[in-house]
């Protein structure tokens, strides 16, 4: 099989934003030897200084800084070494308990980031046409005239507050209080369109939507299944992890339409035709249920629902998946047999599975495998499901969603009031701060707002179809830019059509370059997570302190620190930070943890203290490689990072919890069952468990969420002390902000949020139980009766397309006239939309063309050679320019793009502006793959469809 590409063309550096070949970027570098990395293609911007042979003779000393990578979700520990007040080092931390001097290429470049010349250096704004510096004061002022304006014209829903995975927790709580405090719920991150999907389909099920296990507890598993995840290229050092597992005997299985580097190391490669995860799992199952290979007693005791699965699964008979998902039926037995005998296996999942218009099914049923084959709630098994950004995790948790509140809380009046009182302010107050209207029937506070996949669809629908006001009329995109949304002839569209453009970022992004606009386009520089301090969530849910390394650069501040002064400006700062000491316009970072600590009950986001985070960042060296559980020094008995739920109040000293669900352990050691989250019955069936759960629970069986009612009823009540019972009283184990109902319920062995089963039926969902839809651009037309998709919908404040777009596609033939199915995926060299890591040259000389993989026959047929320029053409219209891998990592009738390029819009190249007298435009541009990508959407989380869609490919 061909599996790396052949030799590039070189006639394809001349041609318009298609970049340069090695050869010629490192002729213009002037770099002759020794690669990129050579000191003399840097010129004499700021990164010059930051080279260590320019301090070499200083007698400066070298001042050693913890600080934790800021691209994936690992978390991988670094020593920054800083000199005169310049990082000049880097070194992986060998005694970090999760990367263990592992680094990958983005991580091992990673102090770039403090001193790039690319980066926005002092404010600025687009007028007539051209870019202009402002100072901080002028620009905050001007930006808050147009708040203000916008608001009293259109209310405060005519805004749209993008937020970033790349913010700390803090700095997440922050933004999402920020919105709260001008009244709207139109805020969102990057997990709309990662893991929305991931969160709702697994919350749904077991309780929460989270990684269960964690990297290093794959080391025990026994089986390992991959399905649309590529670790090797998306979290190279949890290959590491991976591998470790392997070597130990774990069997590895990759699903994927695609050979990747990951199926690179498997036992067993899965072709699977896109969009078919759902009749794949139901494939395993049939041979689970007909062979007697499913654990009938954990079943019995900790499931509700799997008969109805059984029934569903009928359908899914070994013909019928291999009509579905081109898998063989011996290949499908034989991996079904392989999960069945090495046990206990877990599951990884990405967004390969989640971004999809079934993307919340599709996740529900990765999860109902592993409860019938009993891999839940044990070491080496779980769902062990890989976030992408750094803190991804974090702010979901934190609630930077357009449809919650921290702590996962939702929106109803009750979740108000709780944060109100967390934030010590009026309800009333807060509630006069939101439209009071009521539009579509619903009120905007109590409504979800407007999902970051559609804010361009805010901007253009019709308003009268809007469950708001009006129009969205401005946005700030804050660390998060827009080449990672579908449908990018609309976006760019949004963004010429609002009244301003507001982008927070170190870097200009494609929010300030994509659009068409001459005036009213606002860049404010933001300093990065290596020049302020925080915590940071892992996608194991461990917690951890980044240390400031460096001064901001240039004029950039604090993401938080800019937040505060908008809030000044706007009149609201007393109330936002009435809890928080603030110096020289930077509210305290401890001060916002201990915030967030006294409000998130529900997941157990309220024992990690500042202290304790900064203690475990000290300590890395005594926590396990195996088992991230310290067995000795300051946090003896403690798991590293205190992975939430770590309950109760700091003084409680909850160790944290490595894997949830695990009813081998006493709840003070980590232990837990499933959520009681969905009542006690179900059409007058019991759905608690029938088993004891965690272990010393002393009530022996399942039971409900813990109230102030049931402590009373339990005769626990009077174990409270009495200041606990002046909070406690009307309140249960969520509300509670004393604690003391979970630390009593802790005191008895039992689980604050109950012991139920998990359940396979989400009767409130559109789909009871998962069922295979064909994806809106489906190249098999002849499965579409049989295998249709939803009916158009309103989810949420905007209409939604299904069964319309479908039957369009079959009336306007567009799946013969675009007949190549079209997915995309990440690469180990850059990251999310990659303007950070295209502008890093160390990691801008490794990849320099934006590509699609294509199969030679399919490559043969349209008479392309490898290494041709081609035009990728999209249903929708847009016609990208990029160049062709001819490779058999794709099959025929299927080809692949990556998703981290920008800066060439359907072939014209854009133009960024100068700061400082540098431009700001990356090293390496490309067209968007999501330009191409089509219109599709889940029902439940608005997840946005970047994994199944048609192309045709043509050579230019």
């Amino acid at each position: 099989m061909k599996l790396e590409r052949q030799s590039k063309v070189v006639a394809t550096e001349k041609k318009a934003g298609m970049g340069l070949n090695r050869r010629q970027f490192l002729k213009n570098a002037g770099v002759t030897t020794g690669g990129i990395a050579a000191a003399s293609m840097l010129g004499a911007g700021m990164i010059r200084k930051a080279e260590a042979s320019q301090v070499a003779d200083s007698n400066a000393p070298i001042e050693v800084k913890k600080t934790i990578c800021s691209h994936c979700s690992v978390g991988c520990g670094i020593y920054a070494e800083v000199q005169n007040g310049v990082w000049v080092g880097q070194e992986p931390a060998f005694d970090h308990p999760i990367n263990r001097g592992g680094h990958c290429a983005k991580g091992a470049s990673i102090r770039h980031h403090g001193h790039s010349e690319k980066r926005v250096k002092y404010p600025m704004k687009l007028e007539g046409g051209k870019w202009k510096k402002l100072s901080w004061d002028t620009a905050i002022n001007e930006i808050g005239d147009l708040m203000l304006k916008i608001r009293e014209e259109s209310g405060p829903d005519a805004l749209f507050f993008m937020g970033s995975a790349k913010f700390s927790n803090e700095q997440c709580y922050m933004y999402r209080k920020f919105a709260a405090m001008w009244g709207t719920n139109n805020i969102d991150h990057s997990a709309r369109i990662c893991h929305s999907t991931t969160v709702a389909g697994v919350a749904n099920t077991w309780g929460y939507g989270a990684m269960t296990n964690s990297y290093n507890d794959m080391h025990n598993c026994k089986s390992m299944l991959f399905i649309g995840s590529n670790p090797a290229e998306a979290h190279p050092v949890a290959m590491q992890h991976i591998l470790t597992g392997k070597e130990r005997g774990a069997k590895m299985i990759v699903v994927d339409p695609r050979f990747t580097r990951t199926a690179a190391h498997a036992d067993e490669y899965v072709h699977i035709r896109p969009g078919t995860d759902i009749p794949f799992i139901y494939g395993l199952l049939w041979h689970i249920f007909e062979n007697g290979w499913e654990d009938p007693d954990f079943i019995k005791r900790r499931v509700y629902g799997m008969e109805m699965i059984r029934e569903e699964v009928k359908k899914y008979h070994p013909a019928e998946v291999e009509d579905l998902t081109s898998v063989p039926a011996e290949q499908m037995r034989r991996v079904a047999k392989t999960l069945a005998e090495h046990r206990p296996g877990t599951i990884v999942w990405c967004m390969g599975g989640t971004q999809h218009t079934v993307g919340n099914a599709n996740t529900r049923a990765y999860c109902i495998l592993q409860l019938a084959l009993g891999n839940m709630g044990t070491s080496g098994g779980g769902a062990n499901i890989f976030r992408g950004h750094d803190n991804v995790q974090g702010a979901t948790d934190i609630g930077l969603l357009f449809d919650t509140l921290p702590g996962y809380y939702g929106l109803k009046t009750g979740s108000w009031k709780h944060w109100c009182n967390v934030w010590d302010l009026d309800y009333d107050w807060v509630k006069s701060r939101f439209d009071q209207g009521t539009y579509l029937g619903k009120t905007p506070m109590n409504t979800p707002g407007i999902p970051c996949s559609r804010w361009h669809d805010g901007v253009m629908e019709d308003p009268k179809k809007l469950g708001q006001k009006d129009n969205v009329r401005m946005a700030f995109f804050w660390g998060q830019s827009v080449n990672t949304e579908t449908r990018g002839r609309e976006v760019r569209e949004a963004l010429n059509k609002m009244d301003a453009v507001v982008v927070v970022d170190p870097y200009p992004t494609m929010a300030g370059v994509m659009h068409q606009r001459k005036d009213n386009v606002y860049l404010l520089p933001a300093a990065t997570q290596f020049e302020t301090y925080g915590s940071v969530t892992a996608s194991n849910r461990s917690i951890q302190w980044r240390s400031q390394v460096i001064e901001p650069a240039f004029e950039a501040k604090p993401d938080h620190e800019i937040m505060y002064l908008l809030a000044k400006k706007l009149g609201f700062a007393e109330q936002y930070t009435k809890r928080m000491k603030v110096t020289n316009n930077q509210p305290d970072v401890d001060d916002m943890v201990r915030e967030w600590n006294r409000g998130m009950w529900t997941i157990g986001m309220t024992g990690q203290s500042p202290e304790r985070i900064r203690q475990h960042q000290e300590n890395w060296h005594t926590f396990s490689w195996e088992d991230l559980a310290a067995p000795g020094g300051p946090a003896k008995g403690e798991t590293y990072g205190l992975p939430w739920p770590c309950w109760g109040t700091a003084e409680v000293k909850h160790p944290g919890s490595h894997i949830l669900y695990d009813t081998s352990k006493h709840i003070m050691e980590g232990g837990g069952n499933f959520r009681a989250r969905f009542g006690v019955e179900h059409n007058g069936v019991n759905i608690l468990a029938e088993d004891p759960g965690s272990k010393g629970n002393e009530i022996g069986d399942g039971h409900p969420e813990f109230t102030a009612d049931m402590l009373k009823q339990l005769g626990w009540w009077d174990e409270l002390t009495a200041e606990e019972k002046k909070y406690a009283e009307g309140k249960n184990w969520k509300t509670d902000i004393s604690g003391g109902i979970q630390r009593v319920a802790m005191k008895h062995g039992c689980i604050p949020y109950g012991n139920a089963k998990a359940r396979v039926r989400v009767w409130t969902f559109p789909d009871e139980i998962p069922v295979h839809r064909e994806p809106l651009y489906t190249p098999r037309r002849d499965l579409i009766a049989k295998y249709p998709t939803y009916d158009d919908r309103q989810v949420h404040r905007l209409p939604t397309l299904y069964k319309s777009i479908q039957d369009k596609v079959i009336s306007e033939n567009l799946d013969k006239r675009f007949p190549l199915a079209v997915t995309t995926g990440r690469l180990v060299e850059y990251e999310g939309g990659g303007e950070e890591t295209r502008s890093n040259p160390w990691l801008a000389e490794l990849q320099q063309e934006m590509f699609v993989e294509i199969h030679p026959a399919d490559a043969a047929d349209r008479g392309i050679l490898d290494g041709d320029t081609v035009k990728l053409q999209s249903p929708e219209g847009a016609v990208l320019t990029l160049q062709a891998m001819v490779t058999e990592r794709v099959t025929a009738g299927e080809c692949f793009m990556p998703y981290h390029f920008a800066g060439v819009f359907e072939g014209e190249e854009l133009q960024y502006p100068e700061s400082g007298g540098v431009s700001t435009k990356p090293y390496v541009v490309g067209e968007s793959a999501n330009t191409a990508m089509t219109y599709g959407y889940d029902p439940v989380t608005q997840m946005q469809e970047t994994k199944a869609s048609l192309c045709q490919i043509v050579k230019a």
